[in-house]
């Protein structure tokens, strides 16, 4: 490991990675359903946003090229990263985005900080729980000079007491690694190793709960990447929520809501028992406290505002009924059993039916698919519509609705391709950006060949597979892919406007 990374991992860079919960249209919606004002991102509306930790970029770039009218900054203190993030952003052409390599522990103060545009939307993803006392200290100045009031900040941290019961795993795994390995990598590995050795032994500080069963059945699927930058920093650190809070207070950001959509609904995440106990407390962070006491869970994502306006629910639910939704599957895959901590959710066939209908032909306002004749059930709670389709992945907003694919999101789509496709293997997750929907469309290195190789050209399941580098033993497999991509999948993201 460098000896200038100050016990952070930077012998080697993070994966490129998108996570929704960095959206600013999802940041809003969470405000939204926490009665908390916000505003979704329209048109050419010129948000500026920051990502501090941005890694390879992946995620700001992403945003960037589908709002050529944004102003995106991204910093990331290992030099490795910017270097790349650079490289991928020429390739595609941006120019509404900066990368900035720096340490955040004393950003602030320094004269490339005090450039940064004061920010609508921030985004910290994989940071807080990852850097020692100082940097967090660093990150609250910098928030506190960069924010703009009721500004909008997304910060991810794992949490406690989630982590409790696989705090010796952590420490175990990293003491392991360090001594058998030198490059971050081998030692995840390594210490992944002799973790797994004494799981299988029986170590009962490794058997008290079935979490860390549960961690590592969870590990077994990961890129090493990942695991040196999740286990390998010296400052790891899990969180409580209330401490989390404490801090940030330093900058005047108030907890607002969880960005995990589906949190912010007690009935959906807590027993009836357990709801009667959190209905004892006024305050919403020991209200969050006693949620985290129940639920099985080792990362929060949350949004904090700076200066947030508390509003009624009727005024909550006019601005969510003017949400365009977009679907993200195809009608014949809608779920209407959810697995939720709380049980199994039943979704009404008579409601959502008729609704996932009607986006199959495109993106809708919720107000006009809550009025579908058709609908049968509570027209007059778009909270749930918009927590169920968007928290479950099954639908997106929209911030351009009936907008024609944007180049610059094009040209990063088809960079993703190129890119990634040579690299990754095919299921990966990633994101793809969208002019029409203002962010990105999940999916896989295989969805952005896939749209890559049709943007081409006429294109067919079979000649793409011989295009494709493959093992022999796999071709029959994924030919079976390949044909389900092109006959349901491709119309899901040419309706998202990715192509």
């Amino acid at each position: 490991m460098s000896g200038w990374g100050g016990g952070y991992v930077t012998d080697i860079t993070y994966m490129p990675g998108w996570y929704r919960q960095q959206s600013p249209a999802t940041m809003a919606i969470a405000c939204l359903l926490g009665n908390t004002a916000a505003s979704l991102p329209r048109g050419d509306d010129p948000v500026t946003y920051l990502e501090l930790g941005c890694g390879q970029g992946y995620g700001a770039m992403l945003l960037a090229a589908s709002n050529p009218a944004w102003r995106v900054t991204a910093v990331d203190f290992n030099p490795a990263h910017i270097a790349a993030a650079r490289e991928w952003a020429a390739d595609i052409g941006l120019t509404n985005i900066k990368f900035l390599e720096a340490d955040l522990a004393t950003l602030a103060e320094e004269p490339a900080g005090r450039e940064i545009e004061e920010a609508d939307y921030v985004s910290l993803h994989g940071v807080w729980s990852w850097v020692p006392t100082m940097v967090r200290a660093g990150i609250v100045r910098l928030l506190a000079a960069k924010v703009r009031p009721g500004g909008v900040v997304h910060i991810s941290y794992n949490l406690m007491p989630g982590w409790g019961p696989a705090m010796g795993m952590q420490r175990l795994l990293r003491e392991a690694g360090r001594r058998l390995a030198w490059r971050s990598d081998r030692q995840a590995e390594e210490g992944m190793g002799v973790v797994k050795a004494l799981f299988d032994a029986e170590a009962s500080q490794l058997h008290k709960t079935d979490f860390v069963e549960k961690m590592l059945r969870q590990i077994g699927s990961l890129p090493v990447e990942y695991l040196a930058h999740e286990y390998m920093n010296a400052a790891w650190a899990p969180c409580y929520h209330a401490d989390v809070a404490e801090d940030l207070a330093g900058a005047k950001l108030e907890w607002a809501a969880a960005a995990e959509l589906p949190e912010n609904f007690p009935e959906l995440m807590l027993s009836a028992a357990q709801r009667a106990v959190v209905q004892r407390f006024d305050d919403p962070l020991m209200r969050e406290l006693i949620k985290d006491m129940c639920l099985d869970r080792a990362l929060r994502h949350d949004v904090f505002v700076r200066g947030p306006r508390r509003i009624s629910a009727r005024a909550r639910n006019e601005a969510l009924m003017d949400v365009t939704l977009n679907l993200n599957i195809d009608p014949a895959d809608m779920p209407f059993e959810a697995p939720l901590p709380a049980g199994t959710a039943e979704l009404s066939q008579a409601f959502y039916q008729p609704i996932v209908q009607a986006l199959r032909d495109g993106p809708r306002r919720v107000g006009d698919l809550l009025n579908l004749p058709n609908v049968t059930g509570r027209r007059d709670n778009p909270a749930e519509l918009i927590g169920i389709m968007v928290g479950m992945n099954l639908a997106e907003p929209v911030a351009r609705p009936g907008a024609e694919p944007g180049p610059m999101a094009l040209r990063f789509n088809e960079v993703v391709a190129r890119r990634l496709g040579a690299t990754s293997t095919l299921g990966r997750g990633l994101g793809l950006a969208s002019h029409r929907l203002g962010g990105g469309m999940v999916g896989t290195v295989l969805d952005a060949i896939v749209v890559d190789r049709v943007r081409k050209g006429p294109a067919d399941p079979e000649a793409l597979l011989r295009e494709l580098d493959i093992d022999p033993a796999d071709t029959e497999k994924l030919l079976g892919v390949l044909e389900k991509s092109f006959s349901r999948r491709l119309p899901i993201l040419r309706r998202a406007g990715v192509f």
